[in-house]
């Protein structure tokens, strides 16, 4: 499985990259808010998104309508 992380928050985003490393869970990469994930997600193509709902510039939620 190829993950995308998307959180505003360092300590979290590099928490759950640790986690699923842990588990031999590929993380693709980690994107800071609903802009920089829409722009990750079409570069590397994850299988899932893990995202933030709260974040500036664009939510978790517009991200994922979008």
């Amino acid at each position: 499985m190829r993950v995308l992380i998307v959180d505003d928050h360092r300590l979290m985003s590099d928490a759950i990259s640790n986690l699923l490393a842990a588990h031999d869970i590929e993380v693709l990469g980690v994107a800071s808010d609903g802009l920089e994930a829409i722009r990750r997600a079409q570069e590397l193509h994850p299988d899932v998104i893990l995202m933030d709902i709260r974040m500036p510039r664009c939510d978790g939620l517009s991200a994922t309508r979008q």
